[in-house]
């Protein structure tokens, strides 16, 4: 299965919470992982966020983004092409959505994913409207909805 995870639901994967083991079926279920390009920085800003209020400490911070690095090389990392530009822009005026949000939908379904994964209800709720077959995960990583 070609799935795509939002950093809100990758996230689980590095820090333990509602979702995380949720997250781990599927990634054994997956056979080909798609992340959109801006998926590192969301989650090392989530990490740095965790480990500046002493959720993590400087170990647990460190082993997180290393094991991040290393499921970020053996995805398949999906970049900001003009079509992922221009569908983002049409989910953004049809849903209530953040723009880096809008981001990872749209690389999705240009890339064909047969799941998108993510712990954000109304990028859940776009990916569903526009056709994306999705899975909601536990709720956003490290805190509230936003």
């Amino acid at each position: 299965m070609r799935a795509v995870l939002d950093a809100s639901a990758l996230a689980k994967r590095y820090v333990q919470e509602p979702g995380s083991d949720e997250v781990e079926g599927i990634l054994m279920q997956t056979s080909a992982l798609g992340l959109c390009v801006v998926c590192m920085p969301e989650i090392v800003s989530a990490l740095s966020r965790l480990r500046r209020e002493r959720v993590l400490s400087v170990v647990q911070y460190r082993q997180a983004k290393h094991a991040l690095a290393v499921d970020i090389g053996e995805a398949t990392v999906l970049h900001l092409t003009p079509s992922v530009i221009a569908r983002a822009v049409a989910l953004l005026e049809t849903n209530v959505l953040r723009a880096l949000d809008s981001l990872h939908v749209a690389c999705a379904i240009e890339w064909g994913a047969e799941l998108f994964v993510s712990a954000d209800h109304r990028q859940f709720a776009a990916a569903e409207n526009a056709g994306l077959p999705s899975r909601f995960v536990g709720r956003p990583s490290g805190g509230s909805e936003r």
